[in-house]
Formats: C-alpha cells, structure tokens, sequence
C-alpha cells in the first residue's frame, strides 16, 4: 500500500509543474558537450521524443554557457543549468533565458556569490535546486560530529544528516532573500544513505524534492538500484521529479524513470508487458518472442497493459487483467483480452496476429469519446 503523497510547494519550470500535488516529472541530462549547440539541441530532441519532460545541461565553463543563447529557445522542453563551482556561469545561464538552475553548495560555498544568484532567479522568476551530492559535501565540523556522536548515531545517519545540513544552510541563504521557488536533491550512490537523507528532510520543510541516486552505474545493475532508493521513497509518497543516473545513453534513464513509476501506478506512459519467466511447460522460443513484441511496445505510446505467456493451459488465467496477451504452446496459441480468448493462431503467426490485435486495440483507445 502505498503512502499519500507528501504535500509540497508547487514550482514551475518553465511550464512544467514540479509539486503541489502534480505528477510526477521525469528528467534526465545530455552527455553532449553543451559547447556544441547542434548536439546538445540534437540530444535534447531525442529525450523529448522518448517523453522527458525537463533536461539539464552541463554549464562547465563560460564557453558552454556562452552557447546557451543557441540551445534555450529551440528546446522543446524547460532546461536546468548544471553549475559547479563558478557561480558567474549562472548568472550566464540566466541572461540566456534557461528555466532552471542546478547549484551545488558543495563547491559554491560563499554567501555573498549565491545572493547574486538568487537576487537574478528572482527577477526573471527562475527556480533554483539546491543540489547536494555526498561526493562533494564540505567536510564535518568538529562541533556536528561531537554533536551527532552523543546521540549514538549511525555512520549512515551521520552522513545523511550532514547533508540535510549542508542543504538547509544554502536554502536559509534563499529564504533570507525571500525567495521560496526551491527545489531540493540529497543524492549518495549508497540507497541507504540517500533513503536516510531524503526521508530526513522531507520532515523539515515542504519543498519538493528532486530523487535521484547519483553515479547508479551501468543499465543493468545501475536500473536496480535506481528502483530499489526512487522506488522506495516513492512509496513512502517522498519525490516530486526524478532522474535515473545511468552510464549510457540517457534515452534510457527516461525508459526506467518511467517503467519505475509505472510499477508504482504514479504515471501511466505507453505500454506495459507482462511476461512470464518461463518453465519445463513453455514449448516455444519464449525469450525471443518476448523481445520482439517488447521492442514492437517501444512505439506505442497508448497505456496498455500486454502479456505475453509461455503457457496455453494458465496464460490467459495468470494475465486475465492484461488488456490484451499471447498464450504460447507447441505449434499453436492463443490470442485474449482480459482473460477471454479470441483467436486461436498457428504458431509461425504468434507475434504478427498479436501485432494486428494491439494495432486494434490502440485504436479502438483513440476514437473512444473522452470524458467531460
């Protein structure tokens, strides 16, 4: 069961609602160098494409933020400003009109240069996230650490306390201003750590907050352990936006951004397969059968729910919730919707006759009156 969702402020980044009870918004980053505008707009497209609805770009030096003017009008979708360290490179992004910034108090530490941030923010009405990462925290102050020990703390909830810590001194810096348009993220590679730091502060103010388990690794392993910490939050009803940081191309952090909220019934984006693992019954190439028609569900965008099964005596039984499935036996199978069966077909047709089923489908979904 999961929790209610945690109410927060509601932020607009550049059109996209971020909190106060909107859906949840999934992001991703280019890995293009921002300095080559025809890339980076490029890449920025393909994330559209593939339903991204806010991408962050790397500002590293005052080169990639000098191309800015080139990138920010023609994107499709809002854009984050990425800044390290260099707190002029923001106040570039700002005069080129980016929607969002990304800040690390991590690196840029002095009072002084994140007012002259936030006083520009202010006036064009520009979000700013505060974005701590565990990698780039300041050190421990004797004083936290002494403090932290008298309560019998563990290693974990010392290092995510200190980065709620890290975080709520840069948002005083905001509020002193009067500025509230905050975004928040508390990212680790470890979960428990970024579990611990998220669900801390969640407790002590109501921003809403950025999930993301940073450097998650490879699409394999880095999939699981994304799901497992944005999954975990997210049925605790803690996250407002997300991105899943993987070492590969990010089309595919936005695929496992959503097949997460998917799992979780929080976003219905294109359609879901259900596939059973297979067993001693299963008499045909199930794994490749079960390829073909994943990569077929890659183009259409309807939600429905498919399943493909390796057994024609309990397949339609097991997946009787799915919209439509494929039942496989020896020679033959059998098509259903909803567990009721429609079509019996030969075994060399399984996939073409499901295809002409879903096609169907997807359009009987389309011309159905919308509901006032």
């Amino acid at each position: 069961m999961l929790a209610p969702r945690r109410i927060t402020r509601a932020v607009n980044v550049g059109g996209v609602r971020i909190g106060g009870g909107a859906p949840i918004v999934v992001q991703s980053m280019t890995t293009s160098d921002t300095r080559d505008a025809k890339a980076t707009l490029r890449q920025i497209a393909e994330l559209a494409d593939a339903g991204c609805e806010i991408v962050r770009v790397a500002v590293p030096d005052r080169v990639a933020a000098a191309a800015l003017p080139d990138i920010v009008p023609h994107s499709p979708v809002p854009l984050i400003a990425d800044i390290h360290f260099e707190h002029t490179l923001a106040l570039k992004a700002l005069d080129a009109g980016i929607h969002g910034l990304r800040l690390n108090p991590g690196n840029i530490r002095k009072p002084e240069d994140v007012r002259e941030v936030v006083h520009k923010a202010k006036e064009r009405q520009v979000p700013i996230r505060i974005g701590v990462n565990f990698g780039s925290v300041p050190p421990m102050g004797a004083e936290f650490v002494d403090e932290m020990a008298s309560q019998n703390v563990t290693q974990i909830e010392l290092i995510a306390e200190h980065m709620v810590r890290t975080a709520i001194g840069h948002i005083k810096i905001l509020e002193d201003l009067d500025f509230n348009d905050i975004k928040i993220s508390l990212k680790a590679f470890e979960v428990p750590v970024m579990l611990e730091a998220y669900t801390r502060m969640a407790k002590r103010n109501i921003y809403p907050l950025h999930l993301g388990v940073t450097e998650a690794g490879t699409p394999r392993a880095g999939s699981v352990r994304s799901a497992v910490g944005l999954g975990t939050l997210l049925a605790l009803g803690i996250g407002d936006t997300i991105r899943v940081s993987l070492t590969t191309d990010p089309v595919e952090e936005v695929f496992v951004g959503y097949e997460i909220l998917k799992s979780l019934e929080l976003r219905q984006k294109g359609a879901t397969m259900v596939a059973c693992p297979t067993c001693g019954r299963v008499e045909v190439d199930l794994f490749s059968l079960a390829n073909k028609v994943d990569e077929y569900l890659q183009t259409v965008k309807e939600p429905i729910k498919v399943a493909v099964m390796g057994c024609v005596v309990n397949g339609p039984g097991e997946a009787r919730d799915a919209d439509i499935g494929l039942a496989a036996g020896k020679g033959k199978g059998i098509i259903f919707r909803k567990g009721e069966i429609i079509k019996r077909v030969d075994e060399a047709d399984m996939f073409e006759e499901l295809k002409l089923e879903i096609d169907a489908l997807v359009r009987e979904r389309e011309n159905e009156p919308v509901a006032v």
